[in-house]
């Protein structure tokens, strides 16, 4: 297994909006370009397809559309690709990458048991909150 992103250096800041904006295609191409060693690092097979993938990775980019500063886009970037090189290295678990990407920040979908209509506003909001 080869890890491309180790060796990465920080690049200088990015001079204009369009510079910025070409690197997060580069970002993004990269991370497609390493879903199936994600795949196979995580064995992820039996719970998301690669498409699947793909997609979460691009609404994770598409949470900062409405970013126009250059100086901020190379700060995302520079997380971005921490974040893909410590998947990479498998500095995270399997149940980090699953609870982060695919479950998402809803977790698990639960269902509403008799049990919890007696429980108060407030404690619903409570496991609500802090069930990740």
């Amino acid at each position: 297994m080869s890890f491309t992103l180790r060796a990465v250096k920080v690049p200088p800041n990015s001079v204009n909006l369009e510079e910025a904006r070409s690197r997060v295609f580069e970002i993004f191409k990269t991370a497609c370009r390493s879903i199936p060693s994600i795949m196979e690092i995580y064995n992820l097979d039996d719970i998301v397809s690669k498409s699947q993938l793909r997609s979460i990775i691009a609404s994770e980019i598409r949470k900062n559309a409405n970013v126009t500063n250059p100086k901020v886009i190379d700060m995302l970037l520079f997380k971005g690709t921490e974040e893909l090189n410590n998947i990479l290295e498998h500095a995270k678990q399997r149940h980090h990458v699953i609870g982060q990407y695919v479950l998402g920040p809803q977790g698990l979908v639960q269902d509403l048991d008799p049990k919890d209509q007696g429980l108060s506003s407030f404690l619903k909001n409570f496991y609500k909150s802090n069930y990740f």
